[in-house]
Parts: structure tokens; C-alpha cells; sequence
């Protein structure tokens, strides 16, 4: 739910680059860097574990970060604003986390869910979410987890935009309200399998393999004659 804030103390780290990063995540953690308001970014270092548990919390990645620096005292109240994961093992390789005012908005990307079934799926049709997240505005403790978007009523050849996503308080929908397509449900798409081509023929010729009107196919292993050849074979004189 909006609102939570959740405490994080993070360690400084003196040095930066890829050596120092591979280091770093072999102890078990994950480094990052702490952007302030109009401050000396401040390379970091995070408890994997620690990170996990922040971001897995009821707000996820839209928590409110009590950031407090490892051996001080003043807490950087901040929001996660980049993370990359690994190609392969899909865990969390770096952070970028920014202080924010409390008191100031802020934009982020929200995810859209969709709730229920529509009835054009009960009747044969496909339901498609063609945007997943949209952009908004507001206050850092306002910021929902999530958006529900209920599509129970979306019969065959509907759509639904953001203008038809439910209005939130202190929310600020920052995308086109009548271009953003959330959801469509569509009769489900049939592959028709191309008819082979017939080989046109020539005036007279036959399709490979089609014997003549009151000719007799050769037999398996036997060839058939030469065109031009008379059906009995002439016999030489003594």
C-alpha cells in the first residue's frame, strides 16, 4: 500500500568500476549509487539479502527508503530509480537509488492488473494487455504499488484505454488518456494453410505420372516406352 516506508543502511565504498563491482557482489553485495538532491553522488554497497527484503516488501520497488549511512546518523529518505539485473540469473546486479522530498512529487511507472474474467472470453475470444505499466505522478508516500483495471464487462471487439482506468486520488495519469490501449479482447486468430500451386500445363501435355486414355501404366521396374517408338520391335532379316 502507498505510504510505507521501509529502513535501509547501505555502506559507502571508496572505490568504483568492474573489478571493484565483481568484489564486491562475490561478499554478497550488490553495489549501487546514492544520487542526492543537487549533491556528490555516493557510491554504495548493499546486503544482498538486506536489498531483497526491502524490495520484496508490500510496496516493492515503489517503497520509500529510510537510507542511512553506514556510521551516520541522517536518514536520506530515497526511492529506487534504476536497477539492472544479470542476463542469465535475472538477480539484481546494481542500484541506483535517489533522495527524494517527501513533500515534493515524483513520477514512476506503475503497473497495471487486470481483474476478472470478460464475458467475450467465455464466448471464444482472446484478452490481450497491450500496456502493462503507465507513467504517473505523485507525492513519494502516494505512489500505488499497483492499478487495477477490471475487464469482466469487455464483450468481443472491446478495448479499453487509461481514460477508462479508474481515477486515484492525489494520482496523476501522465500518459495519452485516449491513445493508451490497457486491454482488448479479440476474436482468436485463425492460420489458414496456403492451397499448393497446380503446375500449369501445356495444350495437350498430362500431369507427371498420368497416363494417356487406353494406355496401360508400365509396371513397378519397368520403363515405359520412348516417345517415337513403335509398339513392337522390328525383327532384323536372316
Amino acid at each position: 500500500m502507498a505510504g510505507e516506508r521501509v529502513k535501509l543502511q547501505v555502506q559507502e565504498r571508496d572505490s568504483r568500476g568492474s573489478a571493484e563491482s565483481r568484489r564486491l557482489r562475490k561478499q554478497g553485495l550488490i553495489p549501487g549509487v546514492l544520487y542526492g538532491r543537487g549533491k556528490t553522488p555516493h557510491p554504495i554497497s548493499i546486503p544482498e539479502r538486506e536489498l531483497r527484503r526491502v524490495l520484496t516488501g508490500g510496496q516493492g520497488l515503489h517503497a520509500i527508503l529510510d537510507v542511512t549511512l553506514e556510521n551516520q546518523k541522517t536518514t536520506h529518505p530515497s526511492i529506487l530509480k534504476e536497477y539492472q539485473q544479470h542476463p542469465v540469473k535475472g538477480g539484481i546486479i546494481h542500484v541506483d537509488l535517489q533522495e527524494v522530498r517527501l513533500d515534493q512529487p515524483i513520477q514512476a511507472r506503475v503497473v497495471v492488473e487486470l481483474i476478472g474474467e470478460p464475458v467475450g472470453v467465455t464466448e471464444g475470444g482472446v484478452l490481450s494487455q497491450v500496456n502493462r505499466e503507465i507513467t504517473v505522478e505523485a507525492l513519494p508516500m502516494e505512489i500505488p504499488e499497483h492499478l487495477d483495471l477490471d475487464v469482466s464487462g469487455m464483450a468481443i471487439g472491446d478495448t479499453l484505454r487509461l481514460v477508462d482506468l479508474p481515477v486515484q486520488e492525489g494520482v496523476t495519469f501522465l500518459d495519452d488518456p485516449e491513445e493508451t490501449v490497457l486491454a482488448t479482447v479479440t476474436m482468436p486468430t485463425r492460420i489458414v494453410e496456403p492451397e499448393p500451386e497446380e503446375e500449369e500445363l501445356e495444350e495437350g501435355e498430362l500431369p507427371e505420372g498420368e497416363v494417356p486414355e487406353g494406355e496401360e501404366a508400365p509396371a513397378e521396374g519397368e520403363e515405359a516406352p520412348a516417345e517415337g517408338a513403335s509398339d513392337e520391335q522390328e525383327t532384323t532379316e536372316d
